[in-house]
Parts: structure tokens; sequence; C-alpha cells
């Protein structure tokens, strides 16, 4: 069961809110231990000094900043303390704005706001406002000793909360070199209608749920078959050829094909062809109908649905 990570109250005006923080992301990986391969005994890190290859005691460890190469400025654990953000049980609000304006770059961690129990209605009376507003709160607050930005947004009847990145956090598009040539490149009508067609053939709602690690669970399976004696190695799969020439239209061509061909097999195909059946049903009751009337017939009168087999699955 999730548990709250940390609990203030949302501040805006004179209004306070209380509310208690959960994490929104549980983030999924495979995480592997460092063996001595010889033995499968576990590697212990070392603090040593670059200087002589001495082990370095916890408490000789210090802080420095590197302001040229090889030279420091030590910072102490009591300066750093002196500066740190005062601590603070408030998610302060200083700002409501279009969440359209927001470039979702600059958000980080999510979380879910719930709020205590006496503060329910406050809490719904700001959430039903923020979703008729379609505004976004823009908030900083203080959670162990670091100060955040942060957003929180009404999603569903309930507020959410992400972290987000400072200005000068977001490296800007100009900064990376040849995005200024590609504004230059022109394409031809031919090669838009086949992109947009492409597009098109594509569409779909999104639902998370139909997307995965396949690395993670590949490798997790891994894990399993050798944990249980299947020591069967696995080949790497054959490197592909980037230096082909593409030709872009017929590359265009073919994947509009190839997408539409995928969509005779995608889950919302079935469920087309799902609904097939029910109309040889109906053909079937006729059918039955048929048979009772004319019982002296059965032999020749079987209807359709008695001898066509059912649809498959696409």
């Amino acid at each position: 069961m999730p548990r709250a990570i940390w609990s203030g109250a949302i501040s805006f005006g004179l209004v306070s809110i209380p509310v208690k923080l959960y994490s929104a992301v549980s983030r999924k990986s495979v995480r592997f231990n460092q063996l001595d391969g010889r033995t499968n005994a576990r590697i212990k890190q070392k603090r040593v000094s670059s200087l002589d290859g001495e082990e370095v005691p916890y408490e000789e460890i210090v802080k420095g900043y590197e302001v040229m190469k090889d030279s420091y400025v030590i910072i102490d654990e009591d300066e750093l303390a002196s500066l740190s953000p005062k601590a603070s049980r408030t998610i302060d609000i200083s700002d409501f704005v279009e969440e359209a304006d927001i470039d979702p770059v600059f958000y980080d961690s999510g979380y879910y706001l719930m709020p205590d129990e006496l503060a329910r209605k406050s809490y719904a009376l700001l959430t039903e406002a923020m979703e008729e507003s379609g505004r976004v709160a823009i908030a900083s607050f203080v959670m162990r000793t670091k100060q955040y930005l942060a957003a929180v947004r009404p999603v569903d009847g309930m507020l959410m909360l992400s972290t987000m990145l400072y200005h000068d956090e977001v490296v800007e598009a100009d900064e990376i070199p040849g995005f200024d040539e590609i504004a230059e490149i022109e394409v031809t009508e031919a090669e838009k209608a086949m992109a947009n067609q492409l597009i098109e053939s594509l569409s779909a709602e999104f639902k998370p749920e139909q997307y995965e690690d396949t690395f993670r669970t590949q490798v997790l399976d891994l894990i399993e078959r050798k944990a249980a004696g299947d020591l069967t190695s696995v080949e790497a799969p054959a490197a592909a050829d980037d230096e082909a020439v593409v030709d872009l239209l017929a590359a265009l061509e073919a994947s509009v094909s190839a997408a539409k061909e995928a969509r005779t097999r995608h889950p919302s195909a079935k469920k087309d062809a799902k609904k097939k059946p029910a109309k040889k049903a109906a053909a079937k009751k006729t059918g039955a109908k048929k048979k009772a009337s004319k019982k002296s017939d059965d032999a020749d009168t079987a209807s359709d649905a008695d001898t066509v087999p059912a649809a498959k699955s696409a």
C-alpha cells in the first residue's frame, strides 16, 4: 500500500488545505549486483585517495566543487545547512496559468495530493474551480531540504502535483547543432500527402496498457529461466544495415501498406470481428424456426449458421 512521503498544506491567499503527498510513479527496473566472476562474491566499493590509493575513512571525506582542473573549493556541511531552504510544510501557490502554456519538457515527477478528512470540501472546491477555469497552479515547496518548483493540476476530480525543472535546466533547441538547417529542407507535396496518410493509418486512442517495456520483460524471463537451471545462451540479433540508402517516398508507401495490414490484426479489429458472429446467431434462430415448421425436412433445411464455421478472430 502506498505511503505518504510528505504532509503539509496547499496555501493560496488566506486559504489553507491540509494534504498528503503520494508518489504517482512506481518505476520498474532490473537491478544487478556486481560480483567477482571467479567466485560470485559481491564486489564492495571502497573510497580511495587518487593521490596514494589508500582507503579514506568516511569521517575524513569532505565536499569539494571543482572550479578548474584539480582545483577545488571546499564547502563544509554547516555552510550548506545555513543555505538550505527554510523548512516549510506548505505548497505555496504563486500563480494560476493556462495548462497549454506549460511545455511538457518542464514536468519531472508526478504525485497525488490527498486531502485530510476535514479538508475534503475545500479540496473539492479548489479542484472544481480549477477544472472550470482550465488553470494550473504554479507553486513551490520544500521536501527533504530541497526546494521544488511544481505544477498542481486537476485530473479526474483530484489534484496532482508535478515537480518541474527550472528554466535554466532545460536545454534550448537552438543549442543543438543542426536544428537550424532542418527549416531549410524542402519536401514535396507527394511526400507530405503520403506522410499524412501514414499518420492517419496509425492514428488511435492512447491506451497506456498497450505498451510495455519488452526489454525488461525479456530480462526477467531470462533471469527466471536461468534460476530454474536453463543455461541456454541467448544470441544477439543481427545488426541492421544503417548505411542502406532509403527512398523516402517508397519507404512511406511501404509503411502505409504495412500499417493498414497491421490494423487488421489490431485489438480493435478483433472487437469488430467478434460482432459478426452475432448476425450468424440470428440466422441460426431463423433456421431453427424453419426446422420447427418443417420437421419432415430436418436434414435438408439446415441453416447456413449450422454449416458455416464461426469466424476466426483476427
